[in-house]
């Protein structure tokens, strides 16, 4: 079964959304220069990038002269609550109130489960003594 598309970009295109919530709105030599402080990209990949980014409606696009200037077409708090869903639906079986146990350590203070009772020895012959 195909795995649905995820609301969450791979790394490198959140990396380029990153750049332009900072920026607001950005040529690709603007995201070049953010993305490039954490890892360092040619023009040509930032672009493609972008381009792709336009195509799935993340990113609006227009043209000022001779260059595109990209824009976010949502809020970063609305990636941010895809990624917590995401995370609870994961790793929390749905749980928003499992992921607060998680994070505030509740699950951490509960009572230790008890020690597991020491293994008897198989009842046979006793070769110490032999």
């Amino acid at each position: 079964m195909p795995r649905a598309a995820r609301d969450i970009p791979p790394p490198l295109e959140l990396a380029c959304l990153k750049a332009l919530w900072s920026l607001g709105e950005g040529n690709v030599k603007d995201v070049q220069r953010i993305v490039a402080q954490a890892r360092p990209l040619a023009y040509t990949t930032i672009m493609t990038v972008l381009e792709r980014l336009v195509r799935k409606g993340r990113l609006a696009r227009r043209k000022v002269g001779r260059a595109f200037v990209y824009a976010p077409q949502s809020p970063r708090d609305a990636m941010r609550r895809a990624a917590v869903n995401e995370l609870v639906e994961d790793f929390f079986d749905g749980s928003e109130a499992r992921l607060m146990e998680f994070l505030t350590g509740a699950d951490r203070l509960a009572a230790p489960a008890p020690a597991a009772e020491p293994e008897e020895e198989p009842a046979g012959i006793d070769t110490v003594l032999l």
